[in-house]
């Protein structure tokens, strides 16, 4: 006799778009490291000092992105987050959370910042609280996921196709476009407000490396001490100019003098 084995019964998730309840407690991790914020800082500072950042769109860090599944809250907020069009927010309120489809758009973009604890980052964990990329492929559908290791110095793009992320290939500069925001992304290394670490950058589709605010502002005094240097050094030939004139003009009335005085009209010549 053959004993059938029992087959297991999947249950079906039921996602829905509900706002965060008013007495739902966010959870306070702390950070994990220094570089994660700064991260996250340094890519949203990018994008504001090339007026990329419009009133419309959510730009975020460490902001939760809520979905409800089977009647429970699930929230997950990633390192760094982009969504190009939300609703407007009444004057004076503070938002805690984002759902989307019913605060906006959905999510176009997240980024997460490889920790050195449990690589929860890469989880496909299918039932709650859900694995990270589990909730961004499955539940959030969200485009494109960025992981940058830090700690090996690698980054990871993957896009959704047909349901499935698909572990993108970088260009031969070693970047990945990244098309929601119509630019590249990649790793630089170098200081910023004292750090001097490994960066994630953008790149505009010409090659050319969009500026920190801090950059922005240096290149801007470079310029006008470059343009005060320019402003002084017209000043000092035209004082010369001048000066050359003056002396010609000393020279000539001298040499009209002795003319004179040799009994000779130094109009007249």
């Amino acid at each position: 006799m053959v004993l059938a084995t029992p087959q297991r019964q999947v249950q079906t998730k039921v996602v829905t778009w509900e706002k965060l309840p008013e007495d739902f407690i966010l959870p306070e991790d702390p950070v994990e490291n220094l570089q994660q914020p700064s991260l996250a800082a340094a890519l949203t500072d990018t994008l504001g000092a090339a007026n990329r950042i419009l009133p419309s769109m959510l730009v975020a860090s460490n902001f939760g992105i809520v979905a409800t599944i089977n009647q429970k809250t699930v929230v997950k907020a990633p390192d760094w987050l982009y969504v190009p069009r939300v609703n407007s927010v009444s004057q004076g309120v503070i938002p805690r959370s984002y759902t989307p489809n019913i605060e906006g758009d959905s999510v176009a973009v997240v980024m997460e910042f490889l920790s050195d604890s449990d690589n929860g980052e890469y989880s496909i964990r299918p039932a709650f609280p859900y694995g990270k990329l589990y909730f961004y492929e499955k539940i959030l559908q969200v485009p494109t996921y960025v992981i940058f290791n830090p700690y090996e110095v690698t980054l990871e793009v993957r896009r959704l196709q047909n349901g499935q992320y698909i572990l993108q290939e970088p260009s031969p500069e070693g970047r990945f476009w990244i098309p929601e925001l119509e630019l590249f992304l990649g790793i630089w290394q170098g200081n910023r407000l004292g750090l001097n670490i490994n960066w994630l950058r953008w790149w505009d589709t010409a090659g050319e490396l969009l500026l920190w605010s801090s950059e922005q502002a240096s290149l801007e005094r470079q310029r006008a001490e470059e343009e005060r240097q320019r402003a002084e050094e017209e000043r000092q030939r035209a004082e010369e100019a001048i000066a050359q004139l003056e002396a010609e003009r000393i020279r000539k009335e001298s040499l009209a003098t002795k003319l004179r005085e040799l009994g000779i009209d130094p109009d007249a010549i």
